[in-house]
């Protein structure tokens, strides 16, 4: 397994329309935005086969992670703590100090085994619950 940043699109929105839009109900015009041309775009890939995609932002000193998906068959593998792995990386190599993300509560324990600690209270996003959550990068 390979994680590659990646101008081509295709292959993201395939899995974020899989993961979110079919399997969540995401609707697909809250799903589709106009900062993809904005980000960072990582693919998790084995062999040809694209599994994971996470979309990275800094803003100043914080580095953020959003549309982190991983499709079903890959999901328990380690892959989505590689993709954030791979984030943090690469986001500390554009000088960010700080890192946050909107976790779904669901999947706050996964982040918060990341070393991300929640922050703010718990929003709405396309009708599913998330909350802030945000570590340090090493400087």
């Amino acid at each position: 397994m390979r994680i590659v940043e990646t101008t081509d699109l295709t292959a993201v929105h395939a899995l974020r329309r899989a993961v979110f839009i079919e399997e969540q109900g995401v609707p697909e015009a809250e799903e589709w935005d106009d900062l993809d041309g904005q980000a960072v775009h990582l693919l998790a890939l084995e062999g040809a086969a694209a599994l994971g995609t996470a979309r990275l932002f800094v803003a100043g000193e914080t580095g953020k992670i959003g549309r982190v998906c991983v499709v079903r068959s890959a999901r328990g593998t380690g892959l989505g703590k590689a993709l954030i792995a791979a984030g943090c990386d690469r986001l500390q190599a554009l000088g960010c100090t700080r890192v946050e993300l909107g976790a779904q509560l669901q999947a706050m324990p996964f982040y918060a085994g990341l070393g991300f600690a929640a922050f703010g209270p718990v929003y709405d996003d396309a009708g599913i619950p998330h909350r802030w959550m945000a570590r340090a990068l090493a400087p």
